[in-house]
């Protein structure tokens, strides 16, 4: 299926994950992978791609005073770009084989 939105799109996770930031792109790779995150976020991350409605102020709260502002901000955002990719390819998988 053709998908006009793929380069873009692309564009977009290459920044967020690979580009300057405060934490280490390996970190937001990770996170957006939802996978080998370091053992204080991965119930966050984990919450982010299964249930992202289940997330508190308390989750976020008790990791920024370890992680900082920026970092959290950055890990965050991976880890939602990382769960929409899944859901994307998996509804493209689906409309494929209707």
């Amino acid at each position: 299926m053709h998908d006009p939105h793929a380069k873009l799109r692309d564009e977009i996770f290459h920044q967020v994950l690979d580009g300057p930031g405060e934490s280490d792109p390996a970190a937001r790779r990770e996170a957006a992978a939802d996978s080998d995150v370091a053992s204080d976020l991965r119930t966050l991350v984990g919450k982010i791609h299964q249930h992202a409605y289940t997330v508190t102020d308390d989750d976020v709260a008790s990791l920024q005073a370890v992680h900082g502002d920026d970092k959290m901000f950055e890990i965050i955002v991976a880890a939602a770009l990382g769960a929409s990719r899944q859901r994307l390819a998996a509804g493209l998988a689906a409309l494929e084989e209707a």
